[in-house]
């Protein structure tokens, strides 16, 4: 299945979709946007998705193009129009194969140069669509290496809006794939953890769960919040809580999660090894919970 790229309402292939160069998402980063996957080809959690995208919007004064139930027909339209007979990637995770990525952007829109947003006009929307490429199974198996990384994000900045500025994440995703890293975990001027690059970091120790709340200064995951309510239904200890680097390097299990990723086990920080250096059984337990959610 190619690309597909549905630009406010118009199915195009992606060589063929254009946005203005004046576009403030292009320009400033003046966009909020969403990442949602499918399972059996259908949207997960489309509901949560897009109301974080409209607590995003408010947050930053920026109009959405379309409303909430607009978007859902045409993330369904756009699905519905992707076809079938993806090939699956050598190593794939079975529960991957065959699904679909679909990133979803708002912009203010374009207009004449200047920061001041009474210049924009015409808010855009777009739905980008693309095969599914998660991890691999084999980083399920035996987890992952991540890199602790300064937190660089303007102070200032609303971790909960979830937009277009990126620059202190692409660096330091930079710095992760230089040390042969995964994901760059977050660690701010206090040596506390906040979140991943593009995920959320949980911590296991002495059997108990924790991650950092919204107020050291996170995005909150819909997956986050899917695997904190899975834990406590099964009876498992999860808080919220700060938590510092340090904590995160003597714990007994560390894992992520994000849209893509699921529940992935994280057995390595930087040069140290977590745990026993492989996925913990609590680790474990909460991916078997979740991929019995998702179905």
């Amino acid at each position: 299945m190619p690309a597909l790229v549905n630009l406010d309402g118009t199915l195009v292939a992606p060589g063929d979709a254009r946005v203005s160069v004046f576009d403030r998402g292009f320009l400033l980063g003046d966009s909020v946007y969403e990442v949602v996957r499918t399972y059996g080809k259908r949207p997960f959690e489309l509901g949560a998705h897009l109301a974080r995208l409209g607590r995003s919007a408010e947050r930053t004064g920026l109009p959405l193009r379309w409303d909430a139930a607009r978007t859902a027909r045409e993330v369904d339209r756009t699905l519905q129009a992707s076809g079938a007979g993806d090939p699956a990637p050598p190593g794939a995770a079975p529960w991957n194969v065959g699904e679909r990525y679909l990133r979803i952007v708002m912009t203010r829109g374009s207009g004449e140069l200047g920061l001041d947003p009474a210049l924009a006009a015409n808010p855009l929307a777009l739905v980008i669509l693309q095969p599914l490429v998660g991890p691999p199974l084999a980083d399920y198996a035996d987890g992952v290496k991540a890199l602790l990384v300064p937190d660089a994000r303007p102070s200032g900045a609303d971790p909960s809006a979830k937009t277009g500025r990126h620059v202190p994440h692409v660096l330091a995703v930079q710095a992760a794939r230089a040390a042969g890293a995964h994901e760059a975990v977050l660690v701010d001027g206090l040596g506390r953890v906040t979140e991943g690059a593009s995920s959320n970091v949980f911590a296991v120790l002495g059997g108990r769960i924790a991650t950092p709340p919204p107020a050291a200064g996170i995005l909150e995951g819909v997956t986050r919040g899917l695997v904190l309510a899975l834990a406590r239904e099964a009876g498992m200890p999860a808080e919220e809580r700060p938590l510092s680097a340090s904590e995160l390097e003597a714990s007994d299990e560390v894992f992520i999660t994000s849209t893509v990723r699921e529940v992935l086990p994280v057995t390595r920080l930087g040069d140290r090894v977590v745990g026993q250096g492989r996925p913990g059984e609590v680790t474990l337990a909460l991916h078997r919970r979740f991929r019995e959610h998702a179905g």
